[in-house]
């Protein structure tokens, strides 16, 4: 059975620009959400469920940078999704997670 999402929001970290914040580049509802869903996964794109992030992001605009206050919990989903992609830092040697060569 397909899970269907009432809304969704999506975001997007320039890593060339450190002292940029994340910015909301997609958001819709109902089918809209299931389009940016679709697209988000086709490219490969880290999808993360949370209602309670959902609430807050579903208030800003498109364009808008994430609030500071979340600066924390994005970092948190960006770092883990570089990880999951096999990208870290080239000083950062732990047992059996792979490194890009």
């Amino acid at each position: 059975m397909k899970k269907s999402f009432k809304s969704v929001v999506g975001l997007k970290y320039d890593a060339g620009n450190s002292k940029a914040a994340p910015k909301v580049i997609a958001k819709g509802h109902g089918d809209i959400a299931e389009q940016i869903l679709a697209l988000a996964q086709d490219n490969g794109i880290l999808i993360h469920e949370d209602p309670a992030l959902m609430e807050v992001l579903g208030q800003l605009d498109l364009g808008q940078d994430i609030p500071e206050a979340l600066y924390f919990t994005i970092a948190e989903f960006i770092a883990y999704s570089y990880v999951l992609q096999g990208k870290v830092p080239d000083n950062w040697e732990q047992p059996g997670i792979p490194h890009r060569v």
